[in-house]
């Protein structure tokens, strides 16, 4: 698909390159997925020099309030009060489960924005119903890696994510206190303690049990590694727009074993057979001995880790940079048939 005339498409992120969080890496990657097909650049905010009104044609806003300066800025320029032409704001996960139900700024960009973007199925729920029409789900993609054999003699667990409380990192230090007795099962614990709180319970939890270990925040390429040679993924978090690193594990062939909150649930399917109720440490400790058991036999068909490795093939597919360019061009498309009519 080529989008004709190389449409000027401007991308806002709250945050730069020197900041490389989560904005920062989906405004480089949108970048790289539409360059061949439209002049693109990332912004701070906008506009950025005097004649971006009149050069830009597209804009991406990453943030509907931290981002609702820039996004006043373009309606303003269309003269619009509502659905303003060519203007596109992404909603992250703080937008859809921290922001909106209380914050003007944000309220007013959504009415601005001609176009929406959520991260995962589920949250088009939490959309506020008069825009959800405008609203398309786009997936993050990230690359696929081959999945490698893995040993039966031991079930191994990663998660990944900084220690704080958005991410109830404290489940998995519970439930590895609670699997003490289980030699057999491995947990490995990624992230930088941010709320000093939990670096005291990983200290417990290592001195409880010696099968898990908390390894502090490592490189982006040796997490994918050990993401790649884990039987299983854990993520716990009670908040989360669409996690990259459950996308990383489907896309690497190792399952998730996921708090079943909106987040995650739009990210692997409703039936998906790998859920336990946030914070519920006791019902990850159970599932993590079943996986196990199924490890120890081979993981044969009707067994939860067989299920679990079935379902997360079938979602591969969406995690892949080709659906994504493909969901954006569309998008861009969609903006030039709406132009052309006004």
């Amino acid at each position: 698909m080529t989008v004709a005339n190389k449409t000027s498409v401007v991308i806002v992120s709250p945050a730069l390159a020197d900041s490389n969080n989560g904005n920062w890496q989906t405004a480089r990657r949108w970048q790289k997925l539409l360059q061949r097909h439209c002049k693109v650049r990332i912004v701070k905010q906008w506009p950025d020099h005097p004649n971006a009104p009149h050069e830009d044609q597209w804009m991406l806003a990453l943030h509907a309030r931290r981002s609702a300066d820039s996004i006043a800025a373009w309606a303003k320029h269309r003269h619009s009060m509502a659905n303003a032409p060519g203007l596109v704001v992404a909603l992250t996960g703080t937008d859809l489960y921290k922001d909106l139900p209380d914050n003007a700024e944000a309220q007013q960009s959504l009415t601005l924005a001609n176009q929406l973007i959520v991260l995962q199925d589920e949250a088009l729920n939490t959309v506020p119903a008069e825009h959800r029409s405008k609203t398309r789900v786009v997936f993050q993609s990230t690359p696929s890696r081959a999945p490698v054999r893995k040993t039966h003699r031991h079930l191994a667990a990663i998660a990944v994510g900084h220690l704080r409380a958005e991410k109830l990192p404290d489940t998995l230090m519970q439930a590895a206190i609670e699997l003490a007795d289980e030699p057999d099962i491995h947990l490995i614990h990624l992230g930088a303690a941010l709320e000093s709180q939990y670096e005291k319970m990983a200290q417990e939890a290592m001195a409880a049990n010696p099968q898990y270990r908390w390894l502090g925040a490592l490189p982006h390429e040796a997490t994918r590694k050990r993401i790649q040679r884990a039987h299983l993924l854990v993520h716990m978090s009670k908040m989360e727009g669409g996690a990259h690193v459950v996308m990383e594990a489907v896309t690497s062939g190792t399952p998730v074993l996921a708090s079943r909150m909106e987040g995650n649930v739009g990210m692997l399917g409703r039936d998906y057979a790998g859920y336990f109720e946030m914070g519920n440490a006791a019902q990850l400790a159970r599932l993590l001995r079943q996986a196990k058991a199924d490890v120890a036999a081979g993981c044969p068909a009707g067994s939860l880790m067989h299920t679990l490795q079935q379902q997360c093939a079938k979602r591969a597919h969406l995690f892949t940079a080709s659906a994504e360019q493909t969901a954006l061009l569309n998008l861009i498309e969609l903006e030039q048939t709406t132009n052309a009519k006004h």
